[in-house]
């Protein structure tokens, strides 16, 4: 269930300005993400923090729930960040456009 205090949005809501930050694994990513998202996996958050963007960031992954404990870690050191509910599924069922590293159509995997 989530958190009723954590800022979440849409896909379509996401704030003007934010990064989109894609916390998914690399397998995830290269079959489809955001063609202007930042790559930076759930797993290697913790050592490089310091490569999260700096200003409002949209954090999403591929359902909702690695991104809202990415947000909630984020907002706690001090960043401005939002869950983005529904993640990359959302994304990608509401049309919205993809790009992916491997030939072939993106695809959320």
């Amino acid at each position: 269930m989530s958190d009723p205090r954590l800022p979440s949005v849409g896909p379509g809501e996401i704030p003007p300005g934010a990064t989109l930050l894609d916390v998914r694994e690399d397998d995830e990513w290269v079959a489809g993400h955001a063609p202007d998202a930042v790559h930076l996996p759930m797993s290697q958050l913790a050592a490089r923090l310091d490569e999260v963007p700096p200003g409002p960031v949209a954090v999403v992954c591929k359902v909702g729930g690695r991104s809202a404990q990415v947000t909630a870690f984020l907002v706690q050191r001090g960043h401005e960040a939002v869950n983005v509910s529904g993640g990359m599924l959302a994304w990608e069922a509401e049309g919205r456009p993809m790009t992916a590293e491997v030939p072939g159509p993106a695809r959320v995997v």
